[in-house]
């Protein structure tokens, strides 16, 4: 059996030595290689042919790529390069990469075509400058055949070891049994839903309530699919740190932690896989990027055969081959078969995992935890401010070799926006000035930083990043999402501006990831309506949707909605205290553990004032504005079996979703809100392109967010199939049937 690879992988893997050195990045996005392959080829000859697909057998390797650029009547292949550095700033070994990927192809159109020699070229790019570097030399075929056997020689050994891999994965796959003796209610037709949606080719819309074991009925499916040979990489994708932790815990039950034949990695960011943070990452001045690539292949035949490679493991071995444990995750997520992480590792328009499947023509599987949140992630992903303060600060702190780029920024921030009045304004284009004078400012920091040995930090840096950004979303600027500018007027003797790329409508970004992979299933206990999720996330008519019965009885569950109480902006300071009473009057019926869930801390502090007011006896908690990890922990500390405490959070933030309080530490929550978004211009500037659309504006922009949150901070109360709890909805547009419908099909509610 041929071990299948691509050109670009196998040169990567034969052909990288010294130093991880990425002076010469930020690189060119997707979109800026592909406008400079598309300006390259438009200046060519007919006789040029672009993008030629070529194959080729050799020491049990199959080679297949597309070279860049061919014509048999010059007789040179190129592959083409972009680059934002100045040409002679790249560094030899990413050169050495390059040259190893065009000789393969040169290697390749010989053996198709019976030639005896071939000029082989790597064309480099400028993406700013349009300025086109041709570096060429002819090859006999005879020295390129030798060139592949020998890089396919190196290679040949981990191609065996993998295939070894895979063969043993997938009769562990076919022999895999459900962890447990029996699968929870509900847990089953997930687990079915997601098996079947990925045998055919499917995504779905998976709808189930909280505690019936998601992680794992998703995760069960997704691995038994890899014995059919079909499918190459599960990509687990979570929100936040607690969703990675299941996902890890149900992998561990499936693995063994390693003691079967399942490799599980988990990625995890930069700033918190980094050994030297006071270090740049390249040989000059951090220990673990030197000799990066020299070391690199022992240490990932080490984590290969670990199989287990969570962040510990991970930083295990690369601090025992004494290389950066952040890049051999990097590495290791082309190796392994199931990997964990954010969201933004898929999601994002830099994102490692979508790249690797484009590049490597992976069949993947795509799972996505507590779905609910991608719309606002990804919102968040596509987005980015540039604020004038920062830019300002830059000017006076860089390295006096750059202040005069900033400096010259200032011209075009201020008089692209200098008629502007008012304190916000949105625009519909970009200015063409300022875009330009940000490509400027990128270009030469990016050639300063290309001589640097030394971390750069600071404000400059940070300005430099969120241009690179913001240069990248002016590219794909379009109608979902809008410019948006701030006069922030607090020294009335220097009115400074942000400027800012808000996205709206994140479907364009993300529907070309869904179907980049074989079968995505998008999970949560609130995706209704699927309608909604389905236009936003760019998933298609054709998306299926599952709803998983619940497994709790209504009995467990009294959900209440008093009458004649309003939670409207104009109505809150007279809802203090009818609310602050009908929370008094349950816990004195009932005592126990609650918690309150206010619209904002100021609400919150004020109806906690008004319940203390009124029962001073009351244990009360308060969640506060930027809580650490610690605080959070302590605050839920307090709700034990036996205690009696009344806490209040905000809807919508750490404590309305992925808190566990089974049993009577928690059995009631009042939410005093409908969670809507508040009326600002950026949310009416949705309602009103989804009007344009569907009009379906007020529900896209308010009414469906604001549900979600309700609906996962109620989901806090009921836990296991022997809980019992109670919801107040203390507003009375939770009546209206717009409203009721959307909320879980199992509730009853009490009274009219």
């Amino acid at each position: 059996m041929n071990y299948p690879v691509s050109v670009r992988g196998l040169a990567a893997f034969t052909a990288k030595l010294g130093d991880l050195d990425l002076r010469f990045t930020p690189a060119p996005s997707a979109i800026d290689g592909i406008r400079g392959h598309q300006a390259v080829t438009a200046k060519r000859a007919a006789h040029w042919q672009p993008e030629v697909s070529l194959s080729l057998v050799c020491q049990g390797i199959e080679l297949s790529g597309r070279c860049d650029l061919w014509s048999s009547e010059v007789g040179r292949v190129e592959e083409i390069k972009t680059h934002r550095v100045p040409i002679e700033r790249i560094p030899d070994n990413h050169c050495a990469l390059h040259w190893a990927q065009a000789k393969l192809y040169g290697a390749m159109l010989c053996e198709a075509q019976g030639l005896s020699q071939i000029e082989v070229g790597v064309l480099y790019y400028h993406v700013v400058s349009g300025e086109e570097t041709l570096q060429s030399e002819r090859f006999s075929a005879s020295d390129l055949a030798t060139f592949v056997k020998v890089s396919c020689q190196s290679f040949r050994a981990w191609a065996e070891m993998e295939l070894a891999h895979r063969r043993r994965r997938d009769a562990f796959s076919t022999g895999l049994n459900f962890p447990y003796p029996s699968f929870r209610v509900g847990q089953y037709e997930l687990a079915r839903g997601v098996y079947t949606a990925i045998s055919n080719g499917a995504s779905q819309l998976a709808q189930a309530t909280t505690g019936i074991g998601k992680t794992l009925a998703t995760l069960f499916p997704a691995v038994k699919q890899m014995a059919r040979g079909e499918l190459d990489r599960v990509f687990f994708l979570t929100a936040k740190t607690p969703g990675r932790a299941l996902a890890l815990d149900a992998a561990d039950r499936l693995s063994g932690r390693g003691e079967q034949p399942l490799r599980v990695l988990e990625l995890v960011a930069r700033d918190k896989a980094c050994e030297h943070p006071d270090k740049a990452c390249h040989g000059d001045s951090c220990p673990l990027a030197q000799g990066f690539y020299d070391r690199l292949p022992l240490a990932r035949v080490e984590a290969a055969q670990a199989r287990w490679l969570d962040r510990e493991r991970v930083r295990e071995i690369a601090l025992a081959y004494r290389v950066c444990p952040y890049y051999l995750a990097q590495e290791m997520s082309q190796w392994c078969d199931v990997v964990i992480g954010d969201y933004n590792y898929y999601f994002d328009a830099q994102a490692l995992l979508h790249a690797r499947t484009l590049e490597s023509g992976w069949r993947a599987v795509v799972l996505v935890d507590e779905a609910h949140n991608l719309v606002e992630r990804a919102r968040a992903m596509y987005s980015v401010v540039l604020d004038q303060a920062v830019l300002e600060a830059s000017a006076a702190q860089a390295p006096s070799a750059l202040r005069g780029a900033f400096k010259a920024l200032m011209p075009a921030w201020e008089n692209s926006f200098a008629r502007q009045t008012a304190a916000r304004a949105y625009y519909h284009e970009i200015p063409e000035a300022l875009l330009k004078a940000l490509q400027n400012l990128v270009s030469k920091v990016t050639d300063f930083l290309g001589d640097a040995a030394i971390r750069h930090d600071g404000p400059y840096m940070q300005f430099y990043f969120e241009a690179l950004a913001f240069i990248r979303l002016a590219d794909v600027f379009a109608d979902h999402s809008v410019l948006e500018v701030t006069l922030d007027e607090s020294d009335a003797l220097n009115v400074r501006t942000q400027i800012a790329i808000r996205n709206l409508i994140p479907s364009p970004h993300l529907a070309p990831r869904f179907a980049n992979a074989v079968s995505s299933t998008l999970f949560s206990a609130t995706l209704s309506p699927p309608e909604y999720h389905r236009g936003m996330l760019g998933l298609g008519e054709q998306t299926r949707v599952l709803d998983v019965p619940s497994p709790f009885d209504p009995s467990q569950l009294r959900v209440v909605i008093p009458p004649g109480l309003s939670t409207r902006y104009s109505d809150r300071a007279n809802s203090l205290g009818p609310i602050a009473e009908q929370i008094i009057a349950q816990c004195d019926s009932e005592p126990g553990n609650y918690l309150v869930f206010a619209s904002s801390y100021h609400y919150l502090q004020e109806l906690h004032a008004a319940v203390q007011q009124r029962a001073p006896a009351l244990a009360t908690q308060c969640q506060t504005a930027g809580m650490s990890e610690d605080q959070r922990s302590e605050f839920l500390a307090h709700f034990s079996e036996v205690s009696q405490i009344l806490g209040f959070a905000v809807l919508g933030g750490a404590f309305g979703e992925g808190v566990d309080l089974p049993g009577r530490r928690l059995i009631g929550a009042f939410i005093t809100t409908m969670g809507m978004p508040a009326n600002e211009p950026l949310t009416e500037l949705l309602r009103e392109r989804i009007d344009q659309n569907n009009q379906q504006g007020f529900d896209y922009a308010y009414r469906y967010p604001g549900l979600q949150k309700v609906v996962q901070a109620a989901g806090r109360v009921v836990r296991t199939l022997t809980d019992t709890g109670v919801i107040y909805l203390l507003d009375d547009r939770y009546r209206r049937h717009e409203n009721r419908r959307l909320l879980p099909s199992w509730w009853r509610i009490e009274g009219p």
